[in-house]
């Protein structure tokens, strides 16, 4: 099964051919075709991401990012074709709402064949409602001309299977298999912080949860506080290594204390929000702080944040009695927060398999819309005509 995906949830626009062999117990993908563009420098102004100038940047991006894709694949053949009056309009309506979208897609469609792909897997939320909404219209654009069936992704369990797939000894196929049931999937992102449980392939039930900031959206406030250019999850991580590599890494005690917000209490939810004030707390009582303390202070804010962490994974560990865990999002690139968990897991559960995505596929990318793609479309799940965009879509 050959299935193109669409990703716009977010910052980064990307499109990616994946062909898929197997079925639920034990899947092969061959990447064909990816092309992806992050939108961090647009965004960087603004310390974060602005909803209207992600949408637009998507609306710019797709129909280069599909040529691409395609042409990467082998699967771009030029040829005219006539599109029926009818379809043209319909089309024409989907893509209304996104100005010059509909020209560039005409303008690209009617000069090239149909691709021999079997799907279109597109991110239908959770993400940015506004952009979600790019990507969903553009997927319906393309499997009303293409006559493909559309299969609705949850960009979360994007994630999960981004982290179970492993490289082949040559790195040129990704595979899902010998994957042990149940599943507990740690999913850190800008917008997420979450323990979900799989005790049944694609069913999920929630274990935990943020009560107020998620990981991601912690790290880059803190960031802005000291500073520290967007995205600040990266900046943060950098100052802390600093620390750990100089000599005064055999100090067991730090220059600064920070909460771990509830590390003690009985549920496996999350706080920040109170550790992103102790931060401000901090910086008002030293305001003429000199680079080696901003250092120390980030290297304490990552500690609190990994500890916090790795304390409410492990209890949840214990509490479903799972045999896999999962690290995925944004957050999961974190060098302290893979190295943690790498060394955590070995030595306290040394029986449960520990699966954390490739660098590459951490971030926003349209490779893991595939892989969950090609299961829902194992399952015959085809997207509803009236699919709408979910910045809420929940797995469970």
């Amino acid at each position: 099964m050959k299935v193109l995906a669409i990703e716009t949830s977010c910052d980064e626009t990307a499109i990616a051919i994946v062909e898929a062999h197997g079925d639920e117990q034990s899947a092969s993908f061959t990447v064909l075709g990816n092309a992806l563009l992050s939108q961090i420098d647009i965004h960087r102004e603004y310390g974060g991401v602005f909803p209207a100038l992600a949408k637009r940047e998507h609306a710019k991006n797709l129909v280069p990012l599909l040529e691409a894709a395609l042409e990467e694949a082998e699967l771009l053949h030029e040829d005219t074709q006539a599109i029926p009056e009818e379809t043209r309009d319909k089309i024409a309506a989907i893509l209304s709402r996104e100005p010059g979208l509909a020209e560039a897609f005409f303008d690209f469609v009617s000069e090239c064949e149909p691709p021999a792909i079997d799907a279109i897997a597109v991110t239908a939320g959770p993400g940015l409602e506004p952009a979600l909404w790019v990507g969903i219209n553009f997927a319906k654009a393309l499997a009303l001309l293409w006559s493909k069936p559309l299969v609705a992704v949850n960009h979360m369990e994007g994630h999960i299977m981004a982290a179970l797939a492993t490289n082949d000894a040559e790195g040129v196929l990704l595979h899902i298999k010998d994957v042990k049931l149940p599943v507990l999937a740690l999913l850190i992102s800008g917008g997420h912080t979450e323990l979900v449980l799989m005790k049944e392939w694609l069913e999920y039930e929630l274990i935990g949860q943020t009560k107020d900031d998620a990981v991601g959206e912690a790290f880059d406030k803190v960031a802005r506080m000291l500073g520290l250019p967007y995205p600040g999850g990266p900046e943060i991580s950098r100052l802390a290594e600093l620390v750990r590599n100089s000599s005064e890494l055999g100090s067991p005690v730090s220059k600064f204390e920070l909460p771990r917000p509830m590390l003690n209490d009985a549920t496996c939810d999350f706080s920040f929000s109170g550790l992103k004030t102790a931060v401000l707390y901090l910086l008002k009582k030293n305001p003429d702080m000199s680079e080696r303390e901003k250092q120390h202070l980030a290297h304490e804010f990552e500690n609190a944040v990994t500890d916090v962490l790795s304390k409410k994974t492990a209890r949840a560990l214990e509490q479903t009695g799972a045999q896999t865990l999962v690290l995925g999002g944004g957050v999961s690139a974190n060098t302290h927060i893979r190295r943690t968990f790498a060394v955590k897991m070995k030595e306290e559960y040394p029986n449960v398999a520990l699966r954390i995505p490739s660098a590459a596929l951490t971030t926003d990318n349209a490779i893991m819309i595939a892989l969950a793609g090609f299961y829902r479309a194992l399952r015959d799940e085809v997207a509803p005509a009236d699919l709408a965009a979910s910045g809420n879509r929940s797995l469970a």
